[in-house]
């Protein structure tokens, strides 16, 4: 690197050789050790006062440029990639090995080149295709020169049609052309791609290597394939290590479906965490999503004529709300969390309206879609559930008139009592103190000090 004061191997190498250490960020003391950590340029001409992460960067590419030296741009690393593949299936490679041209292409009018049928190809023991046992294959005439040559008889990679085939589901009967522009024009380009982690970030830049040509070719009409790209975490192991099979810690999905239910398995899979990290497997958190599940389609023998609480009403259309927010940003785990809390206020009313119960079962479709469209049927909902209107919330029913707060004394809990919302801190203190527990536990006390979180808390502090 040469910047003995900004890098640790530098300063031991000047320290060691007496070499001059200057330097250049400001906020250590390079007479110890070397800084690496943000600060302001200093003796560095007119760079100086400039973050160096931040603005100093775009500074010297502009002094580069105005100077015409260099200019702005954006260097990707991608590895080799190992096109070939050593197997029947697979886009066959059309090149043509000829003794005297070399590596020949197969001319364009004679693509596509198709696989020959074979009753068996299964890998042979010498390395090669199983392409190169078929000589009715292999044996050609050279494009160019008319001699005898010999086909290539490995195959493309899997990557090589996932990179692509997007673009011909939109136009997959097209004869005459890789797809229409006006159908190219309404689809394109991809509104979200995902996918694993690794399938993600290597397949995304060999998927834009392969747009990028295509568009260069003037096939397709956008430069970039995807406007938006995500990955989900990995689902580890028990011991919190990677699945497997010689560590012993594999789950088998099938297992738990047999064991749970598919919808169990989906909704823990979507629970277990943030959709983007990775997350241990938890035998009992799946048999606490089971529970969830088998309290939910209880619901169904607690339907009521009577109008559920205001309490309930409010946690309904905050839930919608926040069910709704939640799958568009991906935070599956938490719109799963909203329904168990709200679960649990309606079980303990002992009650729920058949209107507001179609209403739940809707959110939890996309979790659990088969109990969903089993309770909403036996509901008398019309057609699919996974079809019908998504459930818009309220926000005049969000904002409840009463709520419920903690009454403490010395820091310790006395009491919950119910306050109007917005309540004046004068009614919230005089509805706190005449609580039965809150007043015994303040007989013969002197009252040193109020506190009233509006909404929140009272906090009664006594000697």
């Amino acid at each position: 690197m040469a910047v003995p004061a900004h890098d640790q191997r530098d300063w031991d190498f000047a320290t060691k050789f007496g070499i001059d250490i200057i330097p250049v960020i400001e906020g250590g003391d390079v007479t110890k050790e070397a800084y690496t950590g943000e600060g302001n340029m200093i003796n560095s001409e007119f760079l100086n006062g400039l973050n160096n992460k931040k603005d100093s960067i775009d500074r010297m590419i502009k002094e580069l440029e105005k100077l015409g030296l260099g200019k702005a741009g954006v260097q990707f690393k991608m590895k080799d990639w190992a096109f070939n593949r050593q197997r029947y299936w697979g886009e066959p490679i059309p090149i043509v090995h000829c003794p005297t041209c070399g590596d020949v292409a197969v001319p364009f009018e004679e693509l596509p080149l198709k696989l020959p049928v074979m009753e068996k190809f299964e890998p042979g023991t010498d390395g090669e295709s199983p392409l190169a046992r078929v000589e009715s294959f292999v044996n050609c005439k050279c494009p160019k020169c008319g001699g005898a040559a010999k086909r290539e008889t490995d195959t493309m990679p899997q990557w090589a049609g996932s990179s692509w085939y997007f673009l011909r589901y939109i136009d997959p009967h097209n004869d005459n052309e890789f797809a229409a522009m006006d159908k190219l024009n309404y689809w394109m380009p991809v509104d979200w791609y995902n996918g694993g982690m690794e399938h993600v970030t290597r397949h995304l830049i060999y998927s834009r290597f392969w747009h990028h040509f295509l568009y260069d070719l003037g096939v397709v009409n956008t430069p970039e394939p995807y406007l938006k790209r995500s990955a989900q975490g990995m689902i580890l192991g028990e011991d919190g290590q990677k699945m497997s099979k010689s560590r012993g810690n594999v789950i088998d999905p099938l297992d738990i479906v047999d064991a749970y239910g598919a919808d169990t398995l989906r909704t823990y899979v979507l629970f277990m965490g943030d959709y983007g990290a990775a997350a241990p497997w938890s035998d009992a958190s799946v048999r606490g999503c089971k529970r969830f599940l088998e309290r939910f389609a209880g619901l169904t023998d607690i339907v009521s004529e009577e109008a559920n609480s205001e309490k309930i009403e409010a946690g309904i259309h905050k839930t919608i709300k926040k069910v709704s927010e939640d799958i568009e940003a991906m935070k599956y785990n938490t719109a799963i969390a909203a329904m168990m809390g709200l679960l649990n206020d309606i079980v303990v009313e002992g009650r729920i309206t058949k209107e507001n119960l179609i209403i739940l079962v809707k959110l939890l479709c996309p979790f659990a879609p088969h109990l969903a469209e089993e309770m909403y049927a036996e509901l008398g909902g019309e057609g699919y559930c996974s079809l019908s209107q998504w459930p818009e919330f309220d926000p005049t029913k969000i904002v409840e008139s009463t709520i419920e707060i903690a009454v403490q004394v010395n820091g310790k809990l006395k009491a919950t009592i119910t306050i109007p919302n917005g309540c004046e801190k004068d009614e919230a203190l005089a509805t706190a103190k005449a609580d039965e527990s809150v007043a015994k536990a303040l007989e013969g006390k002197n009252l040193v000090k109020e506190i009233y979180v509006p909404n929140k808390i009272v906090n009664l502090v006594v000697k």
